[in-house]
């Protein structure tokens, strides 16, 4: 997989041999306002003859619609099976097109080209294509790899400091999940980062080997769920409710912070990392208001997680930082118990 994931400010120069190389029919780009006004005049001058498809930016935006729009497009222009599809964007445009591609005419070829932290570090590796569907997070996809994955630092430049922080949680789940010593160097830094790339080769290598060893998440690859069994319960629950809507990476972070919890409850993680844990998540990410009728309502959306089996909900724990142990049973009520102790931090 790593072979296929070009990272570098000079890496869109490597896209035309592709292109050239792999002799498609047709090159199509996808877009949304702002990487069409940001990022695609970066993109354009390495891409050969091709034609755009746009769409509306925003998770909630990440439905069957939007497929419906873009396989419509896909139509008119007559794509047929040896073409591609870039899709240059964040972790919406990247699960969304992918997920379109995969599917169309049972599947054309397509590139990452991602251009949020978020998607550079986590969304982009790993084959995961997907969509939203009636408020529940990436209910719907399938696994499809793309032909490469072209990761520039220099899109970072386009990006919120919130978008940015967004990303930066990835970041710290893949330290907490696998690299301790990161995790301690790098809490002293926070986000005050000078320089962005080798961050995240670093964060694209620990995924990309947990991936290589469970490409179809059969086991392994859960520990990568770290955080997000909590946090796609919250980030569905607020989807509906757009004053109060959070980030991908927001959500994870209460995530993250919700099950170390449950990892010391279990008898996995010592009380002193979770202090860790929670002194550097609580420095860099603000506190989400949550009510006991929300606490109530996210903690039955968890029963909707894909990990589960039956009835059980199955998360993802850490065994101490820098270990994390998968298919770890837990109940609402200790979904519950988790979510009221992140409201009293």
């Amino acid at each position: 997989m790593t072979d296929t994931i070009y990272i570098g400010k000079d890496v869109l120069k490597e896209l035309p041999e592709l292109l050239k190389n792999r002799a498609f029919s047709k090159v199509v780009v996808l877009v949304d306002e702002n990487t069409l006004a940001q990022c695609y005049p970066l993109l354009k001058p390495n891409l050969p003859e091709h034609e755009l498809i746009q769409v509306r930016s925003g998770e909630e935006n990440k439905t069957l619609q939007t497929c419906e729009h873009i396989w419509q497009r896909m139509t008119e222009m007559n794509l047929d099976r040896w073409s591609v599809l870039v899709n240059l964007g964040g972790g919406v445009i990247g699960d969304m097109g992918g997920f379109c591609a995969a599917v169309f005419k049972r599947g054309i070829y397509f590139v990452q080209v991602p251009t949020t932290l978020l998607a550079q570090v986590d969304a982009s590796v790993g084959g995961k294509t997907g969509l939203d569907f009636h408020g529940l997070k990436n209910h719907i996809g399938v696994y499809k790899e793309p032909q490469a994955v072209f990761i520039n630092p220099a899109f970072l430049e386009t990006l919120s400091p919130r978008q940015l922080k967004s990303g930066y949680a990835e970041v710290i789940k893949h330290w907490l999940i696998a690299d301790a010593d990161k995790f301690k160097e790098q809490r002293h830094v926070g986000l005050f980062v000078e320089e962005w790339e080798d961050l995240i080769r670093h964060s694209v290598s620990i995924k990309a080997k947990v991936v290589e060893a469970d490409p179809l998440e059969g086991g392994y690859r859960k520990v990568l769920n770290f955080g997000h069994t909590v946090g796609h319960a919250l980030e569905s629950y607020l989807l509906e409710k757009p004053e109060r809507q959070l980030l991908h990476g927001e959500a994870i972070a209460v995530g993250m912070l919700c099950e170390a919890w449950l990892s010391v409850k279990h008898d996995l993680l010592q009380q002193q990392e979770l202090d860790k844990i929670e002194t550097f998540l609580i420095s860099i990410y603000e506190k989400v208001q949550l009510r006991e009728e929300d606490i109530q309502q996210i903690s039955l959306l968890a029963l909707q997680d894909k990990k589960n089996s039956s009835a059980a909900i199955n998360c993802t724990l850490l065994k101490g930082i820098g270990q994390a142990v998968y298919d770890q049973p837990v109940t609402v009520q200790e979904i519950v118990s988790s979510l009221r102790y992140y409201s009293l931090l």
